[in-house]
């Protein structure tokens, strides 16, 4: 009999510890031919107690005394410990390799802190890739991520934002992929296929309704189930079948009144009851509030415990499995599905060799990235694309000698080509965290190379290209005035931890534009936000790009676009509203409830966010429902030809097909994107399926598009299923939510759909 079956058929008083067995001389684990769970199993059965405990706590690998209440790690960790996230000490005796965590959604976060100079590709935001509107660029971007995570030595990657932007002013929308949980778990689940692809662990984060940063340790995020079910949960569900995600990452907020890393609800009951879900569910940074909830209610994994209130999964959890308050099941079960997920997705067979990352090729996929995601929101009397007619260009504001800005928080990136030593941060250096001592560029602005500047240089080499910083809106209107074309960089720095104040943008960027655009005509307007923003100047302009945050090469790709080597293919992913008077919530809730200065685990100053005034509305459905006009609406975007939609079609059945044409009625070549929505009887409309493809001038292609049922349907709370009803299905085919160029209607017959 097996240590650990020993171990489960002895009832005793407290968990059964012992020494170290020999390596089994064959480890049958390391056979590949057999399935992971199997594998898992096997080794597994070679584990004591005290070993499995080690695989549910992890260490923080950047700076081992942030927090001065807990003594420093064991000298063979200390030793051992990485420059990174997170740290889960491997078991050398049966080859179970160490995980090595590392931030990561605009690229890998990582590493910089420990070691200077240390640089990585800076990925675009995840809304601008959501602009793409192609899941096969998600899916390159994702395989960039993956292999610049083990050329630095990382085999676990804490990336794949998948929750909804529920609130335009949320400071991590830049992470995630828009408001639509058809769109957003598309892209999020593609980037994550790509990235584990590559033999690492990615997370789906933040698991759930994780939708403000405003109060996020403190906030309840109340929505009932069926609408949960419909929207963000639906996210979820879809980027989990697609990416299949070795790892959960629960977060912060309570749903419903009980905090996510312990809701019952979300982990056992949705999660790995209805969904089946095999891999472990990790903890957010400081996400954990107990020992025997957690535990019980579906957590696998605390990570980096020193952020936590209280070192919840060390001595704490082997004295409640030892009293019978956690089954000593539960623990096997929780290293099953961390062990299961190692083999799954190659830890065990591949393991990472650090290596210098392929910087050039990189940049590469982030460019033509950026390309199909930089947004064309007004172009009057064709001034874009720029040409030979722009003899003198005048670039102003913006930091646009500098680079394209990136946001900040966890998922900050020191690029390639940036110095450490002259970073263009907030305050002209990199801030120290209080109480911390951890150098780090969370809170800071980083801006990414090269500088549009000299992008747009590099594009008009004939041009007499001149530049304005635009702190002197009457100096810049001067400039502007002199020249054949102005272009004006904007910008709104979002970062983790805070929201928008309001859908403005900061300082006087507004007036600036409004001065430039009243000396010249001929502005163009470059947006770099990781939200959307008004634009009270927006009728007096000539054209306007929504840019995000492009990433490495970002700037390349604005360039080739302004000037139409590229003709601009983005999508909205989100919509723009003409005021916050638009929105659910036009006070973000909490924001006037201050941080303790005890931390955050402490603040008596519980609060709730009623996301059932929206329910499963989210975003356009929202605007719709309330026949609002936003400025901008979800799935919009111009481009330097025109597209025609027709040739509609839809058949009945359990998951019905949708057909039509896409054609290319300009004279230039460029990316059309279909869309298609369903209307079920009585309700609003609801995005189901997209077609992005490539044309030539008067070129038309024939796409088909099968819809998922669940996109239809409602959630049954009392049956537990998902309900189609009978009845007439409106099918519009578009350009955008509200531009609509033909509709058909198909009957579906009643059905249901088990979770």
């Amino acid at each position: 009999m097996s240590y650990r079956k020993l171990c489960a058929a002895v009832v005793v008083a407290v968990v059964c510890t012992g020494g170290a067995r020999a390596q089994a001389p064959d480890a049958p684990w390391m056979n590949k031919a057999l399935s992971a769970d199997q594998r898992a199993d096997l080794v597994q059965a070679q584990m004591t107690p005290d070993e499995e405990l080690t695989l549910v706590r992890g260490y923080f690998g950047l700076n081992a005394t942030i927090n001065p209440k807990y003594p420093p790690p064991p000298e063979a960790i200390l030793k051992a410990l990485p420059h990174s996230a997170g740290y889960i000490p491997g078991i050398p005796r049966l080859g179970i390799p160490a995980q090595l965590e590392t931030d990561a959604s605009l690229g890998v976060a990582n590493g910089r802190h420990m070691r200077p100079g240390d640089q990585a590709t800076a990925l675009p935001a995840s809304i601008l890739t959501a602009s793409t509107w192609n899941a096969d660029l998600a899916y390159k971007a994702g395989t960039v991520l993956g292999t610049e995570v083990r050329d630095k030595g990382f085999n676990v990657l804490l990336n794949g934002g998948v929750d909804l932007a529920r609130d335009p002013r949320n400071g991590r929308n830049f992470e995630y992929a828009g408001e639509d949980p058809l769109l957003a778990g598309t892209i999020a689940g593609e980037t994550i296929r790509g990235a584990q692809d590559r033999h690492i662990i990615s997370t789906a984060k933040h698991y759930a309704v994780n939708d403000q940063e405003t109060g996020r340790n403190w906030l309840s995020a109340d929505l009932d189930e069926a609408a949960m079910r419909e929207s963000d949960l639906l996210a979820f569900e879809l980027a989990i079948e697609k990416g299949k995600p070795g790892s959960i990452m629960c977060a912060y907020n309570r749903v419903n009144g009980v905090y996510s890393c312990e809701n019952d609800f979300l982990l056992n009951k949705v999660l790995k009851g209805d969904w089946h879900y095999p891999g472990y569910v990790m903890s957010d940074w400081g996400g954990v509030h107990s020992t025997v909830d957690a535990a019980n209610n579906g957590l696998d994994q605390e990570s980096a415990y020193i952020f936590d209130k209280d070192d919840y999964f060390g001595d704490a959890l082997k004295q409640a499995v030892a009293d019978g308050k956690v089954p000593l099941a539960r623990l096997h079960d929780m290293v099953h599905r961390i062990l299961r997920s190692m083999f799954a997705n190659g830890l065990f067979d591949d393991p990472v060799v650090p290596k210098p990352i392929a910087a050039k090729a990189d940049a590469a996929v982030v460019q033509r990235t950026a390309e199909q995601g930089i947004v064309l929101l007004k172009n009057d009397a064709g001034l874009l694309p720029l040409g030979a007619k722009a003899r003198s260009i005048a670039v102003i504001g913006g930091r646009a000698d500098v680079g394209v800005l990136s946001g900040g928080g966890s998922s900050q990136v020191i690029p390639v080509g940036n110095n450490p030593s002259q970073e263009f941060l907030v305050g002209g250096a990199v801030r120290v965290l209080p109480n911390h001592g951890i150098i780090m560029p969370f809170d800071t602005m980083v801006y990414d190379p090269p500088s549009p500047l000299a992008a747009i240089r590099a594009e008009a080499p004939a041009a007499h290209v001149r530049f304005d910083d635009g702190s002197d809106a009457a100096q810049a209107a001067a400039l502007a005035r002199s020249s054949d074309v102005a272009i004006v960089f904007v910008q709104q720095w979002l970062a983790e931890g805070h929201d928008a104040a309001n859908l403005s943008l900061p300082g006087d960027q507004n007036a600036l534009v409004a001065a430039v655009a009243a000396a010249n005509p001929h502005t163009i307007v470059v947006l770099e936000t990781g939200d959307p923003v008004v634009m009270p100047w927006l009728s007096n302009v000539g054209a306007v790009l929504e840019a995000w945050y492009p990433g490495q090469s970002g700037a390349k790709a604005l360039a080739r676009i302004l000037f139409g080597k590229v003709n601009p293919s983005g999508r909205l992913p989100i919509t723009f509203p003409q005021s916050v008077e638009q929105l659910p919530r036009p006070t973000i809730p909490g924001v006037d409830i201050a941080e303790p200065a005890a931390g955050w685990q402490d603040n008596p100053n519980l609060f709730g966010v009623d996301y059932n005034i929206e329910g499963a509305d989210v975003g356009y459905k929202w605007f719709e429902a309330k026949k609002l006009t936003p400025l901008f609406p979800f799935g919009y975007g111009l481009s330097y030809t025109t597209f025609r939609y027709g040739g509609l079609s839809a058949t009945a059945g359990a998951s019905p097909t949708v057909s039509f044409d896409i054609g290319n009625t300009g004279k230039r070549a460029g990316m059309g994107t279909a869309e298609v929505y369903a209307t079920p009887p009585g309700g609003v409309a609801r995005l189901v399926g997209w077609s992005k493809v490539d044309l030539k001038p008067g070129e038309t292609r024939h796409a088909t598009i099968t819809i998922d049922p669940r996109l239809l349907a409602s959630f049954d709370t009392t049956a537990q299923l998902w309900r189609v009803a009978a009845g007439d299905y409106a099918i519009s085919l578009g350009g955008s939510s509200a531009d609509i160029s033909a509709t058909t209607t198909v009957h579906l017959e009643a059905s249901t759909i088990k979770p």
